[in-house]
């Protein structure tokens, strides 16, 4: 379980989750996991493209994923209208890379690959970028904290402030988009997307205060992480399936106990 070979494996699973936890309490207070779900997974075609082309597909998921983030922003401003175009993007995104992927070899071994990843063969080369794109996204996320919050809990206030909600809800959407360049290729669109949401949707869950609620996510995500690590390398299942199975059931402990709280 701590052999040489997985040293990669422990440090990518490290940093994927304290990213997906400090970022993913935003995701959960601004009720953006449609967001969170669209962008990994829309991300996809780009891979798909590169891996195509033959060129390396981290680029190919990185342009996609900013594409897809700056085209849902601009189209999705209305409240009203961001859902549709979030959707519409998604699928057309996914379609697009399950039809190149169709035409090249190897089909199922691609997809399973970019949607459930690597973890257990991360390359010190994926370790590096991820890590940079990684820590990027938290500092942005660390800069622009209290309007990114005012603008998650009372938008009107926020505006009523000189905040531009549609300046940071621009800025947090290629945040997710370059989390999601990091660590798809290595994690897999299932695994991060479980992270994003269900470890921080638990932490606020049990905390009112957003600081308490960041740290107790992380928390939450590097025990998901590293249980379902530990139980792949046991098990030789997916990490993928760990990660969405303990996702699962600390949110819903969270919910129970909560729940035990109110009463």
């Amino acid at each position: 379980m701590f052999d040489a070979y997985l040293t990669n494996t422990w440090i990518a699973g490290t940093v994927v989750a304290l990213s997906a936890g400090i970022i993913g309490v935003f995701v959960v207070l601004r009720g953006d996991s449609f967001l969170a779900h669209a962008i990994p997974h829309g991300s996809f075609a780009g891979a798909a493209a590169a891996v195509y082309l033959g060129v390396s597909s981290v680029v190919g998921m990185g342009l996609a994923a900013f594409a897809a983030a700056v085209g849902i922003s601009v189209l999705g401003r209305k409240k009203q209208r961001r859902d549709t175009v979030i959707a519409l993007t998604l699928i057309f995104l996914l379609a697009g890379g399950a039809f190149l992927l169709s035409l090249g070899g190897d089909y199922t071994n691609q997809v399973y690959a970019l949607l459930f990843g690597q973890v257990l063969a991360v390359a010190d080369s994926d370790l590096v970028l991820m890590t940079a794109l990684a820590i990027l996204g938290v500092i942005v996320v660390a800069l622009i904290a209290r309007p990114l919050l005012l603008s998650s809990v009372m938008p009107e206030l926020a505006e009523a402030r000189g905040i531009h909600n549609g300046v940071i809800e621009f800025v947090f959407t290629l945040v997710i988009a370059a989390v999601t360049t990091a660590s798809v290729p290595v994690v897999g669109a299932m695994l991060l997307f479980s992270l994003l949401v269900a470890p921080p949707a638990a932490a606020c869950l049990l905390c009112s205060r957003p600081l308490r609620a960041g740290i107790l996510s992380c928390a939450f995500s590097l025990l998901c992480m590293w249980l379902s690590i530990a139980l792949s390398v046991i098990t030789d299942m997916p990490v993928g399936f760990f990660v969405a199975l303990t996702s699962a059931c600390v949110y819903t402990a969270a919910k129970i106990v909560s729940i035990v709280r109110a009463r």
